[in-house]
């Protein structure tokens, strides 16, 4: 497997991480509680180690906006279908661009 196709796979364990520490954070009640915190911490220490492995074979701005980006969007989905969320046309619009914005980038790295 090609170097920079592990780094994907590893970028995307890094958006997951990144995902359930902030799912974490939200049953944290501001780190009063120890196993959600220490999951928190645990998956936030995860996600960054993740993501600088990732930057040794991807660009850098690429790395951060497809992380930021997609967690970003998975965690507002993750709130609409587990937390009760508003699910209302601006933030799926927003969410859209969101998506829409990586997906450029994406594609901006692959034509130059």
């Amino acid at each position: 497997m090609r170097q920079q196709t592990i780094a994907w796979l590893i970028l995307a364990a890094s958006v997951a991480a990144e995902v359930l520490g902030t799912l974490a954070l939200r049953h944290a009640a501001g780190f009063t509680l120890l196993l959600p915190s220490l999951a928190a911490a645990a998956c936030y220490a995860a996600a960054i180690w993740w993501m600088a492995l990732a930057v040794r074979h991807l660009e850098i701005g690429l790395t951060y906006a497809v992380w930021a980006g997609s967690a970003t969007a998975l965690t507002a989905i993750a709130g609409i279908i587990w937390f009760g969320e508003a699910a209302t046309a601006l933030r799926i619009t927003g969410l859209l661009m969101v998506v829409g914005g990586v997906v450029a980038l994406n594609l901006s790295a692959h034509s130059g």
